[in-house]
């Protein structure tokens, strides 16, 4: 085997990659020794911060790395990105906590089966659950001696064909008869995941929301996080949590209100500034809270 073939370092500034691998997008990177391992597309890949970018180690020689560039986004100028954000306090406070987190670019059914799995857990359970499911349901990949076995995610096919009660021993509880239904719409080619990209962002959602147990937050986690629809903005407890003590600490806005501010607000690049605040929230100290936005505090008082 050709070891040189094997490793390659990518050249990649203001590249954040714990607070990207841990931030909630994706439930299978585990941190060993200082570096993350995870599987990508069927590969077990090894991946370092360093001075000068992110040194990467596969077990196969691999010739083409832009499936790997495509997931981290490693290409993406997050200045430009940042510069979008609104200038308020807690933008600011979550971008400097952050500083170099990005949005991946998963596989769109390991994305979608991945955030019904999360309905309603933390996770760490939700890794629990999805390694339990690779490892029952996954086909084993090459890795290099001494790492164990490791299997990819399953694909929809594979789970189309499994039974409820299979699924529900993976811990998934009630979330399971919703997971097996997803995988038969998807193998059976009722639902084409691949047709989501070329569709506005209120046709896709809506296609995702056909399926059972995807409500809007789900279906917008799948849309920012596997096919990059920036105007995705999921809205979970830690989301809410930020948008009620950042920039609504008064008053809690209804929901036409918070949607109205959340459609409004962030910009252009709104489902990456969601990530920040989201991240933010579930990583700070309990006593660095940011000054709340003042424009959103007299909104809040004048309702």
């Amino acid at each position: 085997m050709d070891s040189a073939a094997c490793r390659t370092l990518l050249s990649v500034r203001d590249y954040n990659l714990a607070a990207t691998l841990d931030s909630g997008q994706a439930f299978r990177w585990a941190e060993r020794n200082g570096a993350w391992e995870g599987v990508i597309d069927g590969r077990w890949i090894q991946l370092s911060q360093t001075s000068e970018g992110i040194a990467v180690q596969t077990c196969a020689p691999v010739h083409d790395w832009c499936w790997l560039e495509r997931y981290l986004q490693s290409d993406i100028v997050l200045g430009s990105v940042l510069s979008t954000f609104p200038d308020d306090q807690p933008m600011r406070a979550s971008v400097a906590a952050c500083r170099g987190l990005r949005l991946l670019r998963q596989d769109p059914w390991e994305c979608l089966a991945s955030f019904m799995i999360s309905s309603t857990k933390q996770i760490v359970q939700i890794r629990q659950i999805v390694a339990l499911l690779c490892e029952r349901f996954g086909a084993p990949v090459p890795t290099p001696e001494g790492c164990g076995t490791v299997f990819s995610f399953p694909t929809a096919e594979r789970l189309a064909t499994v039974s409820e009660a299979e699924l529900r021993a993976c811990k998934m509880g009630f979330r399971a008869p919703n997971v097996l239904a997803a995988a038969r719409e998807v193998a059976a080619g009722n639902i084409d995941l691949n047709r989501l990209r070329s569709l506005s962002v209120q046709e896709a959602r809506d296609v995702l929301m056909q399926l059972r147990g995807v409500g809007e937050k789900i279906a917008n986690c799948v849309l920012l996080f596997a096919y990059g629809f920036q105007q995705a903005f999921p809205v979970d407890v830690w989301v809410m949590k930020a948008l009620r003590e950042l920039y609504f600490p008064r008053r809690a806005p209804g929901p036409r209100r918070l949607r109205h501010f959340v459609e409004t607000h962030f910009g252009p690049n709104a489902g990456y500034a969601q990530q920040y605040l989201f991240h933010y929230m579930r990583t700070r100290q309990p006593r660095t809270r940011p000054a709340p936005h003042p424009a959103s505090t007299r909104r809040a008082r004048s309702r």
